[in-house]
């Protein structure tokens, strides 16, 4: 497993790989800003909703309290779309890795196993709705999960946790999908779900670093490549 790892690792400062790690971060940090911007806007609209609606309700006749209350709100929906972003970061590159999944595992197929025979190219539709539904999926987790953070260092290992096993989930099933029908490559996931999870550790340590998680769709699959061939062959060996 560390063995795959550090391949995957060692291939992301590939040309074609930086080629890859261009477009996927430029679409991810679009889609952050999109969303951290939208909500941030929410917020304050609703501070400042909030605002008027007290003080005609109340009656008061100075908005100074109110001013200062919507203000600490503006601040505080700022921050929280800060840490929201960091937790949106997984769900967002999920998404990016339905879309250059196919190039990424060509790639590392092409360096690693010419010998091989080469894995099939995933439809577009199939692989998006794929890191659709991790993406979607992650979201409702966090937001499940999202009173633990309350817990401390509790918070944290729950969302780490949870991010190994959904982002392992995605990637392996992607990397899969080249070579076995999608029923199959979730059979294949289940019958070795211990060590796909364990590969999902790798997975959330490394979306939980900033800026570099922008090359987690390149990662993330490039490893996958590599479990599942070894996966797979253990499988298929009497």
């Amino acid at each position: 497993m560390l063995d795959a790892a550090f391949k995957a690792l060692a291939q992301m400062f590939s040309p074609p790989f930086r080629k890859i790690l261009l477009k996927s971060a430029a679409i991810a940090l679009l889609l952050i800003v999109v969303a951290a911007v939208g909500l941030h806007r929410a917020l304050v609209w609703f501070a400042e909703s909030g605002q008027a609606w007290l003080q005609t309700t109340l009656g008061l006749t100075t908005t100074t309290p109110l001013t200062v209350l919507s203000w600490m709100l503006s601040i505080a929906a700022a921050l929280g779309i800060v840490a929201g972003s960091i937790f949106l970061m997984p769900a967002v590159t999920a998404l990016m890795a339905g879309f250059f999944a196919d190039a990424v595992a060509e790639e590392v197929e092409r360096r690693h196993y010419p010998g091989d025979p080469p894995g099939h190219a995933l439809p577009v539709v199939p692989a998006v709705w794929q890191g659709l539904q991790t993406a979607l999926l992650a979201v409702l987790v966090y937001l499940v999960a999202a009173p633990s953070l309350l817990l401390a260092g509790v918070g944290a290992v729950i969302f780490f946790l949870a991010t190994a096993f959904l982002l392992s989930r995605e990637y392996f099933q992607l990397a899969a999908m080249r070579f076995h029908p999608p029923a199959e490559a979730k059979r294949l996931r289940k019958a070795n779900q211990s060590s796909v999870f364990i590969a999902g550790l790798f997975l959330a340590a490394f979306v939980s670093i900033p800026i570099l998680n922008l090359a987690t769709p390149l990662f993330g699959t490039a490893f996958m490549v590599h479990m599942h061939k070894r996966l797979a062959g253990r499988a298929s060996s009497p």
